[in-house]
């Protein structure tokens, strides 16, 4: 009523009511009910952090494979992702479900969070790779980007997990920790290769921060436990002939076998003639190869990881790693 009352002022008598009105008017603005205070304060502060806080990648994806009876095939038992993770099963043998891993987001930065599940039925053959090359670009802050997976083998089961490439970019910041635990006699062949920046372009890697890490588990002890954390440049770390020796590409490759098998052994002693003066093999235990391959940039890597993979694989690699 008073507003509307100063109103007809205004039109009658001129601008001497405008400006009552104007008074008026900061008078309400101050004056909140009980609640509004809080209310327009977060909203204030909601949209101060929504102009300022960068959009964020998250996924999460779980899959499990089974073993069909009597032909024993191996099909998808169960899959569920959301956000930016997602998977794909093309055509392949019937002894084994072959899953390729696809992050929509396109690479990972500072903040990013993916996580993966997944599990290997009894007598089950899983292979998992994923669409191309994972990318680790460079982070706006100190947040590191984070990938968990964790892939449980029952008895019986066997696991590939066979991801191509990570290439990390100048200033990227990656926390990244795969887990795999085997049950009875399950077993495993996992690669995971780093690449420090892209030789062919003339990139240097002077600024990173990476945690890595790799566990091995059967029954519930440890068998395996590999951890790399490399701060600061990374170009000076690699070119020491202790770390790198000047390598700019790395691949750790790890097969595990029953442990009273003799296939590890009988892998160790075809692969060790073959291998580069850039690589090493070891049978750390019984049922348990480990290999550790250098070179000057991901193409040289590939020349000798390829025959690698393909003989302990017992068949040819993803059709990924051949585009």
């Amino acid at each position: 009523m008073r507003l509307h009352s100063l109103w007809q002022m205004e039109t009658r008598h001129g601008s001497t009511a405008w400006w009552a009105l104007r008074a008026l008017w900061r008078d309400v603005r101050k004056t909140r009910l009980p609640g509004e205070t809080a209310i327009l304060d977060a909203a204030q502060n909601s949209a101060v952090e929504t102009r300022t806080r960068p959009q964020r990648a998250l996924g999460t994806l779980w899959l499990a494979s089974k073993s069909l009876r009597p032909s024993g095939a191996s099909v998808l038992g169960d899959l569920r992702h959301s956000g930016c993770l997602k998977a794909l099963f093309p055509r392949s043998a019937a002894d084994r479900l072959s899953g390729v891993l696809i992050n929509t987001s396109g690479g990972i930065t500072g903040g990013d969070d993916l996580r993966i599940k997944a599990q290997v039925g009894c007598n089950s053959r899983l292979t998992l790779t994923t669409q191309a090359a994972e990318r680790i670009y460079r982070a706006t802050g100190d947040t590191a980007g984070r990938v968990d997976t964790l892939i449980r083998v029952e008895d019986g089961g066997r696991l590939d997990w066979l991801p191509q490439e990570t290439i990390l970019y100048d200033r990227s910041v990656l926390d990244r920790r795969l887990r795999i635990e085997l049950l009875g006699t399950a077993r495993c062949l996992v690669v995971e290769t780093l690449v420090f920046g892209r030789t062919a372009m003339g990139e240097s890697v002077t600024h990173l921060r990476l945690s890595d890490r790799i566990e091995l588990w059967r029954d519930g002890a440890p068998l395996f436990i590999d951890r790399m954390r490399l701060n600061g440049d990374a170009a000076a770390h690699l070119a020491r002939r202790a770390t790198g020796g000047g390598a700019v590409a790395m691949a750790s490759v790890l097969i595990a076998t029953a442990p009273d098998s003799p296939d590890a052994a009988a892998h160790l002693a075809r692969l060790r003639p073959s291998l580069p003066a850039t690589a090493g093999a070891s049978l750390i235990r019984p049922g348990l190869l480990f290999l550790r391959l250098t070179a000057p940039d991901s193409y040289d890597l590939r020349r000798t990881l390829l025959p690698v993979l393909a003989q302990l694989n017992d068949g040819p690699l993803p059709r990924t790693w051949m585009i």
